[in-house]
Order: structure tokens, then C-alpha cells, then sequence
């Protein structure tokens, strides 16, 4: 596991209640079986040591021993420090338990690395404690060779020299308990903070998560904002031009009167009936929520005779044939945009010459929407219809141009390519 700078800034949660409920019972079963323990080995007459003091002080040693284990999470290494204190007591007054207090000492070890909240203390306190342990070790060692009868190794009969052999076995088996106490301690620690980190990264997923949703609600948000623009203002406009025509001629030719007031009757349906249909986008639920059909560029001609109703002299042609299925967004896209200029063009230059053209190249798909007449109204490079007509090309990586004729009118021209794997199906 590669450290990194946080290893070194997290502190480890303490225990939970479950936890220390745990090492309550630890540490009493051990008290236990060290006390237990301790009574079978005298009575079988296993003891290390000979003189031994009174049991009362063996069964003491046992409980100091083993009873600190009761809050080795709480406090880890001032329970390792007086369990090696006691460890090492308990040998000094030869009333050590041979068995369970070894375990007991391994378990303080591990804890003092794995529950640390300071890694600083946590190693120095560790090394401290294994070195103790083995300056006790050798110094025991000394002692006993000092008292040892000559024919101590009499049954020796190994290549290499009893002595030496006997300290190399007890150094190397104390060498691996405390190594494998002290590595098992950090890898129980670093496995926690791997944990804190999971966490912490599942929360920061959840998060991002939650942001793209909102992102991607908004920009459902903003699609049918775009729709709403793009249906209303031109279904608006129409009305606008017809009603404006009934208005001239309301006490000259009421026939034509009529046929004003019924187009703006019929325009208003359909713009009612395109709000209805996107508003009931919006309020349906998950379960429910299917997209209305929307219009693509086979509905050409019936928004090219609506707006000839409102007024526009339209010429419509379809150049060249697809070599491909145009995709169904791009389709759309290319509606919108034709829908948009027809709308711009009643909006600031009234019923004028219109030339829709639609050309299929080899890789391109081209609209090209230009009028002949005279502005009477300034276009608003910022509004909402020149934006999404943008956002609509740029989704697609396309190329928009749009403004003025140099012989007069306006001129929207957007070109939608189509990609070598559309054209290869």
C-alpha cells in the first residue's frame, strides 16, 4: 500500500459502543482462561519457574496481565504499555502464566498499531516495547546460563553449538512474534483507512451523481424551454400577421376577414396543443414519462404552408437525395431551425419573398433559409431563437451562418455533418 500525506493527517474513529462492548468480553474471558490457565499448569506441574510466590500473587499477576484488554480500543498504547509491564513483572516475580498471557501481549501489540489515532506514538511506543522485550530476553538469558548445570545439553546433537542454537531459537521466534505483531497492527490500520477512503469516495460518487442528475434535469429543462420558444413564437407570429390582416380588411372584405380570423383560430389550437403536449412532459412522473413525437424535417411542408397562411411567399426545394437515414436529431434540429427563421422573418420583415432549400450532399446535410425583404425591426443577435439555433448546430458539430444579404433580406444557412460511420451503414 503506497502511503500518501493523508495516512499520516487521519486520525482512526474510536471504538463504537458495540465495539467496546466486545472488548469487555474479551478481556474477561481472558482474565479467565490466564487465571484457569494458570491453575492447570500448577496442578499438572508445568510451572517455568521454580520457588514461586503464593498463589494469591500468581492469580494477581494473571488479572493484571489480561484485564487491561478490557479497553485496548479505547486506549491502545497505554494498555500495551501495562500489559508489558505486567508481562515482564510477572516474570521478574516468576509467576508468569505461560499461554494466554502471550496471546495477550500480541493482541495489546496489534491493537497499539491498528487503533492508534496518533501513528507517531503508535510506532515509537511499539518499538519501546519490543525492545524492552528483548533486553528482557537476553537478559534473562544471561541470568540463565549463569545458573545452568553443566550437563544442561547433554542430549544435544546438532552440527552447531547448543548454546548459541538455544539463544538463536529464542531470538528468532521472539523476532517473529513481535514482527508479526507490530506488520499485523499496520495492516490492520492502513485496511481501515482504505475503508474511511471507500467511503469518502462512494460519498464524493453519490454527490457527483446527484449533481449530474440536476445538470441533466436542467438541461431537459432548457431542451423544452427551446421547444416552447421555438413552437410559441412562431405559432404567435402567425397570429400576429393574420390577425393583423383581418384588422385591414375587417370592413372592406369581411370573406377574407374570416379566413384571417380562422387561420388565428387554427394557429392558436396548434401552439395550445404544443404547450399541452411539452407541459405534460413535465408533470409526468418517472413511470409514466414517454416523449411526445416531435417534428422533423419530413414535416417541412405543413410549417412551409402554415406560413404561407400568415403571409410569406415561400419557395421550397430539396436538393439531392440521402445517402444515408439522416439520425433523428439531426433531424430535428433541422426543423427547428427552418421554424425559427420562418418565425424571425414575419417578426422583422412581415410577409416577404422566403427561399427554403434543403440540400443532401455526399457528407452534409445543408439548410439554407434566405428572405428578400427589408428589415422593420433590428434582430436581436442575443435572443433565445439565434441561441438555440446555435446550440442546436453546435450540438451536432456543425456550422451556422447567420445575417444579412448583400442584396437585401436575411440569410440562415446551417450545415449538419454526417459522420463516415453514418454514411458507411
Amino acid at each position: 500500500m503506497t502511503t500518501t500525506a493523508g495516512d499520516q493527517t487521519w486520525r482512526r474513529p474510536g471504538p463504537t459502543a458495540d465495539q467496546r462492548r466486545n472488548d469487555m468480553l474479551i478481556g474477561i474471558a481472558a482474565m479467565v482462561g490466564s487465571t484457569f490457565s494458570l491453575v492447570l499448569s500448577t496442578s499438572a506441574g508445568m510451572f517455568l519457574f521454580e520457588d514461586p510466590p503464593s498463589r494469591t500473587e500468581q492469580a494477581a499477576w494473571a488479572v493484571a496481565t489480561t484485564l487491561p484488554l478490557l479497553w485496548r480500543r479505547r486506549f491502545p498504547e497505554p494498555v500495551m504499555l501495562i500489559i508489558a509491564v505486567a508481562y515482564i513483572g510477572s516474570q521478574v516475580r516468576h509467576a508468569q502464566e505461560a499461554q494466554i498471557s502471550q496471546i495477550v501481549l500480541f493482541t495489546a501489540i496489534y491493537t497499539a498499531g491498528a487503533w492508534s489515532r496518533n501513528r507517531r506514538w503508535s510506532v515509537i511506543s511499539r518499538v519501546i516495547v519490543i525492545v524492552a522485550m528483548f533486553i528482557w530476553l537476553f537478559t534473562s538469558i544471561a541470568i540463565s546460563v549463569a545458573d545452568m548445570p553443566p550437563d544442561a545439553f547433554s542430549t544435544a546433537a546438532g552440527p552447531l553449538p547448543p548454546l548459541i542454537s538455544a539463544i538463536l531459537v529464542q531470538t528468532l521466534v521472539n523476532a517473529l512474534y513481535f514482527g508479526f505483531a507490530y506488520y499485523f497492527g499496520d495492516q490492520g490500520w492502513t485496511a481501515a483507512h482504505d475503508r474511511h477512503l471507500l467511503v469518502e469516495r462512494a460519498e464524493e460518487l453519490r454527490r457527483s451523481q446527484e449533481k449530474e442528475a440536476e445538470r441533466a434535469v436542467l438541461g431537459e429543462r432548457v431542451r423544452i424551454a427551446r421547444e416552447l420558444h421555438d413552437v410559441v413564437a412562431h405559432h404567435v407570429a402567425v397570429m400576429g400577421v393574420q390577425a393583423a390582416a383581418a384588422r385591414r380588411v375587417l370592413e372592406k372584405d369581411a370573406g377574407k376577414a374570416r379566413t384571417a380570423l380562422a387561420a388565428v383560430e387554427q394557429e392558436a389550437r396548434t401552439a395550445v396543443d404544443e404547450l399541452r403536449r411539452m407541459l405534460g412532459v413535465l408533470r409526468a412522473t418517472d413511470g409514466d414519462a414517454t416523449l411526445p413525437p416531435v417534428q422533423s424535417i419530413d414535416d417541412l411542408p405543413e410549417l412551409l404552408e402554415s406560413s404561407r397562411q400568415a403571409g410569406l411567399r415561400i419557395e421550397h426545394g430539396v436538393y439531392g437525395e440521402p445517402a444515408v437515414e439522416v439520425p433523428e436529431s439531426v433531424s430535428v434540429a433541422a426543423y427547428r431551425i427552418v421554424q425559427e427563421a420562418l418565425t424571425n422573418t414575419l417578426k422583422h420583415a412581415g410577409p416577404v419573398d422566403v427561399d427554403v432549400r434543403i440540400r443532401y450532399l455526399s457528407r452534409e446535410l445543408e439548410i439554407d433559409v434566405a428572405d428578400s425583404g427589408r428589415a422593420i425591426g433590428t434582430p436581436n443577435t442575443r435572443g433565445m431563437g439565434l441561441i438555440g439555433m446555435r446550440e442546436r448546430v453546435a450540438a451536432h458539430e456543425g456550422v451556422l451562418e447567420t445575417g444579412p444579404r448583400e442584396g437585401g433580406g436575411f440569410r440562415v444557412r446551417a450545415r449538419f455533418p454526417l459522420t463516415k460511420k453514418e454514411v458507411a451503414a
